[in-house]
């Protein structure tokens, strides 16, 4: 009788627990069993494996073989346990020491060949082993650059399990070549894709541009008003509405505003990684994310497509997708009206909980929304002279897709204007430059840092209520506006503590301690839309 044991690592979400591949032979008919609730895929290793262990020059146990996965209690899924159940089979027959093996974390699906391919959350699932007090990995060779973005992890990359073998045993390492020519898209890295994820999510791919031909903020028209609250917004992290007729120019201002946002810091960047992972949309050869990623959905989307879902245990979403970047909704009244009130939990929490039968999962959905709206079916509602066709009462229903409670959790709501004749023809001069907002973005977040520094918070954004009220006051009577808004029903509790949280964005451009009553009149006007007497270019701009 043999017995030994591996380790691998189940994903629940974005989350990992660790799990023991156990191996135990004995005495009896030729047969093999594996329990601890695996999925479908994971059924079908027992004939990958075996097939995989044979080609890779290595005897298989003629024996009554059990292969427990453990803890039990955890759902299993996934080809990632190939590598970790041949290993635990092979010390069980005293192929490799099964000492060998104890310690260590094995993540790969295994070819019928012996190759190692790669898999899905590997960067997850190396976290969840270095939680758990884990020190040494075995993964795929294309993923190895992935694995080694945890710091305290010693990662081997291999090809074949032929290799492993060798590397094991202390053997001579065989030179497996690769299985595709240069110039060929390699068919290992198929596996790390999900089919259709990056169109059906309208991820946008940061790869997919150069830096040169990123589209630059300089080449909106016009529209001064829109072009300061997409910078208050990027600098303070507020939820943004843009609304217009078409052609004005709302999907131009969403789709410059990812430039204009900070690098994400390397805690950000593993937390979308790890998202991006798991979800089959982290490009090959890209590791790490690095830049605020932009996620602009159809509004034909479904709400499991927004806030995650599937069959089984839930997958990532939009949301999820946008995590610590910007999820862009065009045609926002055209979402239905359970896709759009769905986002109401993860706007104010930063997190979806998604509950289905075979478990509870905890996604991280920390973004920053941008909605495009009509202002009717027709567009033309608001347009003076042109004559909107829609009756009043389909304005009204058009208008009311967009409920109240998910409006109130929108900090900025700007009218995108009509471009002018000569604003479109550049007569009256280009406005600034991605790179000139980027950079007063980038001084605003830095003061709001400083200011935050020791807290959980770390943008005007998330900071609660009840400490812009008492700890992070504003001046002696700033509030005065805002408070006769309130009493008139004009702004509900919520709204205020929103209003405070932008007036401190504004504050922070413009480089002030606190803000004062101009900064509050400034974020009343951009919250309502109704002029308050002062100049919104100057009072959100910076000096």
């Amino acid at each position: 009788m043999g017995f030994a044991r591996a380790c691998s690592v189940a994903l629940v979400g974005v989350e990992g627990v660790v799990v023991e591949v156990q191996a135990d032979l004995e005495a009896g008919v030729a047969a093999f069993t594996l329990v601890g609730l695996p999925d479908k895929s994971l059924v079908e290793s027992r004939d990958r494996v075996r097939a995989a262990v044979v080609n890779s020059g290595a005897e298989w146990p003629q024996k009554k073989l059990t292969v427990g996965l453990s803890p039990a209690s955890v759902p299993k899924g996934g080809s990632g346990f190939d590598l970790a159940v041949a290993c635990a089979v092979l010390g069980a027959a005293e192929r490799i020491d099964p000492a060998s093996i104890d310690d260590v974390v094995m993540i790969g699906e295994l070819g019928l060949d012996g190759r190692v391919r790669p898999v899905r959350g590997v960067l997850p699932a190396v976290l969840a082993a270095a939680e758990a007090g884990y020190r040494q990995v075995v993964v795929p060779e294309q993923s190895a650059g992935e694995a080694a973005l945890v710091p305290g992890v010693s990662v081997l990359g291999v090809r074949s399990l032929r290799q492993l073998i060798a590397v094991l045993c202390d053997e001579p390492v065989p030179d497996e070549q690769r299985a595709h020519d240069e110039g060929r898209p390699d068919t290992m890295l198929a596996g790390l894709m999900m089919p259709g994820a990056g169109l059906g999510t309208g991820i946008a791919r940061a790869s997919a541009t150069g830096e040169g031909a990123r589209p630059d903020l300089a080449d909106v028209a016009g529209q001064e008003r829109p072009r300061k609250a997409l910078e208050v917004a990027a600098a303070g992290g507020h939820h943004l509405l843009l609304t217009g007729p078409p052609g004005a120019g709302k999907t131009m201002l969403a789709e410059r505003m990812p430039a204009i946002l900070p690098p994400l810091t390397r805690q950000e960047s593993l937390e979308v990684t790890a998202v991006h992972s798991v979800a089959g949309i982290l490009p090959p050869g890209e590791p790490l994310v690095s830049r605020a990623p932009y996620c602009a959905p159809h509004h034909s989307a479904t709400m499991q497509s927004l806030v995650g879902g599937g069959n089984g245990l839930p997958r990532p979403g939009a949301v999820s997708l946008a995590h610590r970047g910007i999820l862009f909704l065009d045609e926002a009244p055209e979402f239905s009206v359970r896709a759009l009130d769905a986002l109401r939990q993860p706007l104010e929490s930063g997190h979806v909980v998604v509950a289905r039968s075979a478990g509870v999962v905890r996604l991280p959905a920390r973004f920053l929304m941008v909605l495009a709206a009509n202002p009717c079916p027709c567009g033309r509602h608001t347009l003076s002279g042109q004559g909107c066709e829609c009756p009043p009462s389909a304005v009204r229903r058009y208008q009311a897709r967009l409920s109240g409670p998910l409006l109130d959790r929108v900090d900025l709501r700007v009218v995108v204007d009509p471009v002018t004749r000569e604003d479109l023809m550049g007569r009256g001069g280009r406005g600034e430059s991605t790179a000139t907002v980027a950079a007063r973005v980038r001084e605003a977040r830095a003061r709001a840092a400083e200011r935050l520094a020791g807290t959980a918070w770390t943008t005007n954004s998330e900071v609660p209520g009840h400490e812009l009220r008492t700890r992070l006051s504003a001046a002696p009577g700033a509030l005065m506006a805002a408070e006769r808004d309130m009493e008139r029903g004009l702004l509900t509790a919520r709204g205020l503590d929103r209003v405070l949280r932008v007036a401190w964005t504004v504050a922070d451009l413009r480089g002030a301690d606190r803000p004062d009553a101009s900064d509050i009149a400034v974020a009343l006007e951009l919250r309502s839309g109704i002029p308050r007497g002062t100049s919104l270019g100057a009072g959100a701009g910076a000096g």
